[in-house]
């Protein structure tokens, strides 16, 4: 599978694989920042989501300019300089903090994911460059199955060194402080925040270093030549592509919308049932809480925090038991499988009340492991040259990621909505975007058994 010509790609594939946890670890660690900024600096969850919006749309901004970039240079030249821009944000939650406002963060986090979306750009293609085309979907799989533990690392920070360690004061109390007293406080919250982000930083103008000194394989570098407009009219005809970055776009935004507000919904689920299971009192022990007493607003969301790295720990199994079920089951009919599964999960998810719902939100990570690189593969399937750009388009689909969750949290601060709470009902824009992946997999799925692959 990492062989190619009689050249093996072992080295150069571990370490491009690196960069797979490294964006993983970016993505998590962000995703519990829209709570923990909305409490420090007292705004809504929409306002709060705005996070999201900067992350994400760093990614739809530079996928295109990252494309041309790496068909002009080099894929080795375009990591370089993802991790260059991934370090510079990363350091400029630094200034950001001095100012004491929320908006400088998000121009920090804008840098950061235009860094993202070079790396994505120019790793997942250049994956699928590293051996023969028919194991292709299986390999990029097998690298992406290294993002979850990236992210389960994002988490296990985000959790102790910036969620167990800011303030207990709940947003009510926040909201009862006088200006002098919330500052001081904000500030301080915000030195814990920052610090996590600092030392990332200094960890990758490491790797930049070592990605300096290392002689990378020139695959898919032959061609320097740009041809924009014929390129983009060959993708445009390709059905499969053009249907595969909706499906990209509706992944992304499901997959940030589950992971982002299962804070919200085990928070405010957890508050309402008021004990502790057994799995709790465990996960409790595990993160450092006391859960001998009465549910409390910061153990809900640390206990919520804890399911959701369950959840991640789920994916990530997930993504080995997918890669290694695409040696039997054709790529279009494991994704047509999973859309399936995870639509029925979320439909648990918004009719329950119970902690049920959220096992079911848990299992949601499982069933949907594979479908990122899934799609990805089957979208550039066969594309030569032509998957340069068109890793700009699926990349620049993950903007899903920044415009559904804003819709999904301008829907939670609703608080009810036809008799149910907002939270519930909120999770029919996941549901929505599952149908759309597993319709993508029954397509795809056809067009391999009447013979039109690559149409």
């Amino acid at each position: 599978m990492l062989k190619k010509d009689g050249v093996n790609y072992l080295i150069p594939f571990m370490l491009v694989t690196c960069c797979f946890a490294l964006w993983g670890f970016a993505n998590d660690i962000t995703n519990p920042m829209v709570k923990a900024f909305s409490k420090i600096f007292r705004m809504s969850v929409t306002d709060g989501s705005l996070v999201q919006v900067a992350f994400y749309g760093g990614y739809f901004c530079m996928a295109l300019p990252a494309a041309i970039f790496i068909r002009k240079y080099s894929y080795k030249a375009g990591i370089m300089l993802g991790l260059g821009l991934y370090a510079l944000g990363a350091l400029l939650f630094l200034p950001a903090k001095l100012t004491e406002s929320f908006y400088p963060f998000l121009i920090a986090y804008f840098i950061l994911t235009c860094g993202l979306s070079f790396l994505e750009t120019s790793c997942n293609p250049y994956i699928l460059t590293m051996g023969p085309e028919e194991t292709a979907t299986r390999r990029l799989n097998m690298a992406q199955a290294f993002n979850p533990i990236g992210s389960l690392c994002g988490m296990f920070v985000a959790m102790t060194f910036i969620q167990n360690r800011l303030s207990p004061l709940t947003t009510e109390d926040r909201a009862l402080l006088d200006d002098a007293e919330f500052a001081a406080l904000r500030n301080s919250d915000l030195d814990v925040l920052i610090s996590p982000y600092l030392a990332i930083g200094l960890i990758i103008l490491l790797m930049l270093i070592v990605y300096f000194f290392v002689s990378m394989p020139k695959n898919g570098d032959q061609q320097h030549d740009i041809n924009f407009g014929p390129t983009m009219s060959r993708l445009w005809h390709s059905h499969h592509y053009r249907e595969g970055v909706v499906a990209q776009f509706c992944y992304v935004g499901a997959q940030i919308m589950c992971w982002t507000f299962i804070i919200q919904y085990g928070t405010r689920l957890l508050l309402n049932e008021g004990d502790y299971t057994q799995l709790e009192h465990w996960i409790g022990s595990m993160l450092g809480i006391d859960t001998s007493g009465a549910m409390t607003e910061k153990n809900a969301e640390v206990l919520s925090q804890g399911y959701n790295i369950l959840a991640m720990c789920g994916h990530c199994v997930g993504r080995f038991i997918g890669t290694y079920l695409l040696k039997y089951l054709k790529p279009g009919r494991l994704l047509l499988i999973l859309g399936i599964l995870s639509a029925l999960l979320v439909c648990g998810v918004i009719a329950s009340r119970s902690r049920s719902g959220l096992y079911c939100l848990v299992g949601v990570s499982f069933t949907m492991c594979v479908m990122f690189p899934t799609i990805y593969g089957i979208a550039l399937e066969r594309m030569g040259e032509d998957a340069k750009f068109g890793a700009a388009g699926l990349i620049m689909a993950i903007l899903g990621g920044s415009v559904l969750p804003p819709v999904q949290a301008r829907i939670i601060d609703q608080g009810y909505l036809w008799g149910m709470p907002a939270t519930n009902v909120s999770f029919i824009l996941p549901l929505i975007c599952f149908v759309v992946i597993a319709v993508y997999g029954y397509r795809t799925y056809r067009r391999v058994v009447t013979g039109r692959v690559g149409e």
